[in-house]
């Protein structure tokens, strides 16, 4: 399975007693396929993974794949501080038939490179499914060198990494000191042109949810050399991006959004809360103005 350019980071449903809606998850998935994401990665940090149990993760990954099929690819969010759970969990997901594993770096502990290369590299070797790396810092407090990430580049089964550092040098060093087979993503919506422009493949998005069609297009037309329309589309979509990703910790905006949107995802669960007043009327307002890519369903 190809894993595809536009990958959106999924929001993780919940029902008004706060438990997964794994119905209203599978409809969520199969509508941002419909709305131009190639893919969805389930159980990552948009779908609020660390509140998750283990049980939970395992029939979101199996629900998803099923619904999905071989319309788009479903990478699941496998790895956490502790390198022998991340181990299990990637075994029991690859059993689940999900097409490939993001691995986030590791957070609290603080490891050195080298901690981080054996992590990732033990994580890999429990599947021969295709891994995606996460670099976070922001989260994690700590960033994923461009030398280790080259490093881990030889491994045959890390295929590319979803690179939210904010340091375009760095990430352009990643895309040009690996070979042409390992991919970048943009985790960061606001940077998906620039990375893109120093040698990014693709993004791993938020706002797709709201705006994959339109993020596809942003990507093809710079792909296929139309520059001045990427940077208009760029352009177009920076209010909702940033009303999305800055008024507060993601995923509490965007599952305000799909909720104002009529899709109803329910509340995040703690230590996560729903935005004060304010902050999701101008939430809402934004969105309300802005075109959106994904159908409503109930």
């Amino acid at each position: 399975m190809k894993i595809g350019r536009l990958l959106t980071a999924m929001v993780t449903p919940f029902d008004e007693n706060g438990q997964v809606h794994y119905a209203q998850a599978k409809r969520l998935a199969l509508a941002l396929l419909d709305s131009g994401s190639d893919g969805v990665v389930v159980a990552g940090t948009t779908g609020e993974a660390p509140t998750l149990s283990v049980d939970e993760k395992l029939t979101l990954f199996s629900e998803i794949k099923g619904a999905v099929g071989e319309r788009g690819s479903v990478l699941a969010g496998t790895s956490t501080y502790n390198t022998a759970e991340s181990v299990e969990l990637t075994r029991e997901a690859t059993a689940r038939g999900v097409d490939g594993m993001l691995l986030t770096t590791p957070y609290y502990s603080k490891p050195p490179q080298e901690g981080l290369f054996r992590h990732f590299e033990a994580i890999a070797g429990a599947t021969t499914l295709p891994c995606v790396l996460y670099n976070v810092p922001s989260r994690t407090s700590i960033n994923l060198t461009a030398e280790t990430t080259v490093r881990l580049s030889q491994v045959p089964n890390i295929v590319g990494t979803k690179e939210a550092s904010g340091d375009l040098l760095q990430i352009a060093t990643i895309a040009a000191e690996t070979d042409d087979d390992f991919r970048v993503w943009s985790g960061d919506d606001q940077l998906t042109l620039p990375i893109m422009a120093v040698g990014g493949y693709g993004a791993v998005s938020v706002v797709a949810h709201l705006a994959g069609a339109q993020i596809h297009s942003l990507i093809d037309a710079h792909v296929d050399g139309r520059a001045a329309e990427a940077a208009r589309t760029h352009q177009r979509l920076l209010p909702l991006i940033m009303a999305i990703m800055t008024t507060m910790s993601n995923p509490i905006p965007v599952r305000h959004a799909l909720n104002t949107i009529g899709f109803k995802v329910g509340k995040p669960r703690l230590p996560l809360v729903e935005p004060d007043a304010s902050t999701g009327d101008q939430i809402a307002e934004e969105v309300r103005r802005s075109q959106i890519d994904l159908a409503v369903t109930v």
